[in-house]
């Protein structure tokens, strides 16, 4: 597989050369940076992404997930998922927000609009689609219990995004 994925998602030559690449099947394999407790958090959310069979779609638009104090966001430019902990205290929840951003960043290299009213709307129900897969596929009741919790928020719009 072709390891010359571009530095940077940036620029029209930068964004065609991630497409054909991604559409030749390359997949990242994700780095995560920040504190041995948010990597070891990550690395959990990551395999309820496993589990629930969303591992390749997550790698192949999601380069690293990086630890921040700020707000969590998709960082376009360099596929990468800047996170707080705050984000990681639900390590379900913190899954489905890889998903939610992976589906950014899809959205960003096929030159849709990828922010605002109806990408957050399509970015949402790939969410919880994620939620519904991992509930169905998991062992661990635990972690069905979350998903439920979390499907119940999102249908009742207690959620805010």
């Amino acid at each position: 597989m072709d390891s010359d994925f571009p530095a940077r998602v940036y620029t029209e030559e930068e964004i065609k050369k991630a497409i054909d690449l991604i559409q030749k099947g390359y997949k990242h394999n994700i780095t995560i940076e920040g504190t041995p407790e948010f990597s070891r958090r990550v690395e959990e959310a990551l395999d309820h992404v496993k589990a629930a069979g969303y591992h390749d779609f997550l790698r192949t638009y999601i380069r690293s997930i990086i630890e921040i104090d700020g707000l969590t966001q998709l960082h376009e430019a360099d596929a990468a998922v800047w996170a707080n902990k705050y984000a990681l205290q639900s390590t379900v929840d913190a899954a489905s927000i890889f998903i939610q951003k992976a589906n950014h960043m899809k959205e960003y290299l096929e030159g849709e609009l990828y922010y605002g009213g109806e990408s957050e709307k399509r970015s949402v129900n790939k969410r919880i689609e994620f939620l519904q897969a991992l509930m169905t596929k998991t062992n661990g009741e635990s972690i069905r219990k979350e998903c439920d919790r979390l499907l119940k928020m999102w249908k009742e719009g207690s959620i805010v995004y």
